[in-house]
């Protein structure tokens, strides 16, 4: 726990747990074989990708209501109302203070970007390939053509994800040039330089979270190995 003292000149600030940061630059990677093996037709890499996509997006969704402070939803995503006042008072703003964690358009950021991803995962479990030879576990469930479509849509999505990738390079590069504020290196290094009164920040055990992603990805491979097929 950080608690809310005042510091009176500049000190390094505790923001983001090793879960957080396990969590971002693990989806990277594997994003990009995801990418990589579907352009390879290498299907069974691809599934193996979606899979552990599937287990770090659930894992974070559980983080994010039993997780630390700066990783918990209720602390980044508020409102239109929250939203609205941060873009116009906040955002372009350079004196403004910065946010212990994601601020409120980079929260509603991270939502969309789970919601995506988790949408493309789930196509992706219901997809048939145009030749019905290569499918995802679960596309026995649904005929030919439900299965054709959802393979469109897993492509559509994947594309809008990328656009939503690069609108948030060209946002962390705004806050880095603008603003003069730097979101990469605190998601490497879990700290940044913070003045002014400390926030109260609680840090969930790693242990917690080791327990829970075993678990989700124990039984994502279950429900696969039990009712899915290759």
């Amino acid at each position: 726990m950080t608690r809310g003292e005042p510091v009176g000149e500049a000190a390094r600030l505790r923001i983001w747990d090793l879960p957080t940061r396990l969590f971002h630059w693990t989806l990277v990677p594997l994003l990009g074989l995801a990418w990589w093996s579907a352009e390879e037709r290498m299907l069974d890499w691809h599934r193996l990708a979606g899979y552990s996509i599937c287990a770090l997006l659930l894992f974070r969704l559980i983080w994010g209501m039993v997780g630390s402070s700066t990783a918990r939803f209720g602390l980044f995503v508020g409102g239109p109302a929250t939203l609205f006042r941060y873009v116009r008072g906040h955002m372009f703003n350079r004196a403004a203070k910065p946010s212990a964690g994601h601020n409120p358009a980079g929260g509603w950021s991270v939502i969309a970007m789970i919601a995506l991803l988790l949408a493309q995962v789930g196509l992706g479990f219901f997809s048939v390939d145009i030749d019905g030879m290569e499918s995802g576990p679960f596309s026995y469930l649904v005929d030919f053509d439900t299965g054709r479509a959802a393979a469109e849509w897993h492509a559509l999505f994947f594309n809008i994800i990328l656009g939503l990738t690069a609108l948030h390079i060209v946002a962390i590069l705004f806050y880095l040039v603008h603003r003069r504020d730097n979101l990469v290196g605190p998601m490497i290094s879990g700290s940044r330089i913070w003045t002014g009164e400390r926030p109260n920040l609680r840090f969930a055990s790693g242990w917690r979270a080791l327990v829970i992603f075993l678990l989700v990805a124990g039984g994502i491979w279950l429900l696969i190995a039990q009712f899915g097929r290759a």
